[in-house]
């Protein structure tokens, strides 16, 4: 008896053995999970797909059927969340995450937005979705091998979410919203400022062509209490464009003398090149008339 449970207990090591060594054991995935996160604007953008390569497969048409439900990538349900509401394809989509699907087609793509409950992508297609759209797709002459999904061509309110594959293209456009939220917080703030946020308040109401007195009220009060050269730049700049040149070429001025005690080359050629701009700009000062020497005037 003791003779045959001895090879039997072998044997069970064995086969444990071998099944924890598999378990151990890690290969390249056909399809590999990726994620982009992408800042547009003060929304936070991310998406979490895998990415199927070609192979030498045809994909459209073929590998991936035309005007059928596609899970946009591979494996698990694409997932795109927003941390603000935001338009995508000219549709409002409120801020949360979403399956992302899609239905290929020659020239067109529909795009379709699930509110997120589940990986299994294939939950999604008998159901209504919170948002829908098409958009164009476009022929590119560069061969993309690799699936992929990326947030191109980023502004401050807007970027393009390009879908690529083979030779083909789609672009969902992304619009986002946040002047709202800065001004509110500029009104918060401004009850008790500081230099920091001075100027960047100025800063949001000179870029965003807002009203440029008051930019320069908060730049300078940020000045006079901790002057930079990168704020005084912004000073000057304003009062450039106020068409007060002569005192934005004094503050230029100063600029870059705080710029070159710094270091900064870059700050040091804008602020030359602003100073021989403007300074032709400058109008002479009025002077009282004279009368010529040896003649009277006219009583």
């Amino acid at each position: 008896m003791k003779k045959l449970i001895l090879p039997v207990f072998v044997m069970f090591m064995t086969a444990l053995s071998i099944h924890t060594l598999e378990a151990q054991i890690r290969t390249p995935q056909p399809s590999p999970a990726a994620e982009v996160k992408q800042t547009v604007g003060l929304t936070e953008v991310s998406i979490v797909y895998s990415r199927p390569s070609a192979k030498g497969r045809v994909v459209f048409g073929d590998l991936v059927p035309m005007d059928q439900v596609w899970r946009t990538g591979a494996n698990s349900a694409t997932k795109i969340t927003f941390s603000e509401n935001v338009k995508l394809g000219g549709q409002e989509v409120k801020k949360g995450s979403y399956a992302l699907l899609t239905v290929p087609g020659k020239d067109m793509w529909k795009v379709m937005l699930h509110n997120y409950e589940s990986t299994n992508w294939g939950s999604y297609t008998d159901k209504a979705a919170a948002v829908a759209f098409s958009v164009k797709s476009d022929k590119t002459a560069e061969f993309t091998e690799t699936f992929t999904i990326a947030v191109n061509d980023v502004t401050s309110n807007s970027a393009n979410i390009d879908i690529r594959w083979e030779n083909t293209k789609a672009s969902l456009p992304l619009m986002v919203e946040f002047d709202a939220a800065v001004m509110e917080n500029i009104k918060r703030v401004m009850a008790g400022p500081s230099a920091g946020d001075l100027a960047a308040a100025a800063n949001y109401y000179h870029d965003n062509g807002k009203d440029l007195n008051q930019a320069l009220e908060w730049i300078q009060k940020a000045n006079a209490s901790t002057p930079r050269y990168w704020t005084l730049r912004r000073e000057a700049m304003i009062l450039a464009d106020l068409g007060r040149y002569e005192e934005a070429v004094k503050t230029a001025e100063k600029s870059l003398a705080l710029a070159s005690e710094g270091g900064d080359d870059a700050y040091v050629k804008m602020n030359k090149k602003s100073i021989e701009e403007w300074t032709p700009k400058i109008k002479p000062a009025q002077q009282p008339a004279t009368q010529p020497k040896g003649k009277k005037g006219k009583s």
